[in-house]
């Protein structure tokens, strides 16, 4: 029987998220937050659907502060550090649904869901910082897609409204988010933590097969 890792290294989250931060904090991670420029994720439109999209956009989100840290004479290499970044979008129908430009566009998007169901698609891409890296092709341990199921119940116009009032939809895939405990967002199949933004079950599980400790595993 091989023996239990006992390296924890420090995850740069390549993400501003504040719902990951917390995801992270929650599960006892070492992190510290390096967030890639906001006009990373400008042009891309993946042609494989909402599993390419993600994957591509957590691919350069990862590879731009890979390389940002990497020019950064002051960066501390000592410990062991694994960059960790992630993209999110709902899909119902072949629609793919990532974060609304307004209250219009956050209507749109829940007067489509209500009543469905549709799946939360993450990308998940997870390099540890002192391995070379071949962008646009990784290992095969670099980039993940993970994948819910939720079934939304139909909104009558007052829950609607309410929640297009209280912008909590701002920033997030689908103009919802599942850590609001709505009431009315239900997990068919698959990950909690995904829907919220970062599918904590696959990250431990890569981190493990790259020979690293994982908090409470």
């Amino acid at each position: 029987m091989s023996e239990a890792p006992e390296i924890e290294p420090i995850i740069i989250l390549a993400s501003g998220s504040p719902r990951r931060r917390e995801l992270l904090r929650e599960a006892g991670y070492n992190f510290r937050v390096v967030p890639p420029r906001v006009d990373v994720e400008c042009g891309v439109c993946s042609e494989s659907g909402p599993a390419g999209l993600v994957t591509e956009l957590a691919l350069r989100k990862g590879t731009h502060v890979r390389q940002q840290l990497l020019n950064d004479p002051e960066h501390d290499s000592g410990a062991p550090q694994v960059i960790v970044a992630a993209d999110t979008v709902a899909e119902c129908d072949g629609f793919t649904l990532g974060k609304p430009r307004d209250e219009d566009d956050a209507r749109a998007m829940l007067t489509r869901l209500s009543g469905r169901e549709h799946r939360v698609y993450t990308g998940l891409f997870v390099w540890p910082l002192g391995q070379p890296f071949a962008f646009p092709e990784p290992s095969a341990t670099a980039a993940e897609v993970a994948v819910t199921t939720l079934r939304m119940d139909s909104l009558s116009e007052s829950q609607l409204n309410e929640y297009i009032e209280s912008g909590e939809w701002e920033g997030k895939a689908g103009a919802f988010g599942y850590q609001d405990r709505l009431g009315w967002v239900h997990v068919v199949e698959g990950s909690e933590s995904n829907v919220v933004g970062l599918p904590m079950e696959l990250l431990g599980d890569v981190l493990l097969r790259l020979g690293y400790k994982v908090p409470g595993r």
